[in-house]
């Protein structure tokens, strides 16, 4: 505001300057403002251009922070539309399925998994054709009884290619379950 006032008086007494015809000496000022009644000061170059870059960085925080929210929430929805294909495809199976064969499960240890009960479910696509696959993983409990089940899949997957995906069980937490494979299917 103070710098609009000091801009707006220069302006009216250049312009007064040239309308009376008169030029100012050599070196002599056009225009001596009184300081004395101005508040604050004005900015300096330095402080403009560190609140332009700051205002910059701060949309470019909220962008970034906007994208990865949506990224999060696209990961999400694509893991449970892929668990719920699984699924369908396991409903209608009997036995072990036709792919067991194509799986094997690695225990993760719980320190690397948030202390939940896990296991890398490798699955290789051992077929000349692309193929999905849905694989039912049981945890166990040290006397043989079923704790949690969980499904997982890979959709897709060309010949020869693997995927892990990663089996969770958050039921009994305490206790160290083992992970086994007892369906998949190839569809």
């Amino acid at each position: 505001m103070v710098i609009a006032v000091v801009l707006m008086a220069a302006g009216a007494v250049g312009l007064s300057a040239c309308s009376s015809g008169s030029t100012p000496a050599a070196g002599a000022s056009s225009f001596s403002p009184v300081t004395g009644s101005f508040s604050g000061s004005p900015p300096s170059a330095l402080a403009s251009l560190a609140s332009a870059a700051q205002a910059s960085v701060s949309a470019a925080a909220a962008s970034a922070s906007a994208a990865a929210a949506s990224f999060e929430a696209s990961v999400s929805a694509e893991g449970s539309r892929a668990a719920a294909a699984a699924r369908a495809a396991l409903a209608s199976v009997s036995g072990s399925g036709n792919a067991l064969s194509d799986v094997t499960l690695t225990g993760i240890p719980k320190t690397a998994s948030g202390g939940l009960n896990a296991a890398k479910v490798t699955i290789t696509n051992s077929t000349a054709s692309k193929a999905s696959y849905a694989v039912k993983v049981e945890f166990v409990d040290a006397s043989g009884t079923t704790v949690d089940t969980t499904v997982v899949g890979a959709e897709n997957l060309e010949p020869g290619r693997q995927a892990s995906p990663i089996a969770f069980s958050t039921k009994d937490t305490d206790a160290t379950l083992t992970p086994r494979a007892v369906q998949a299917q190839r569809y």
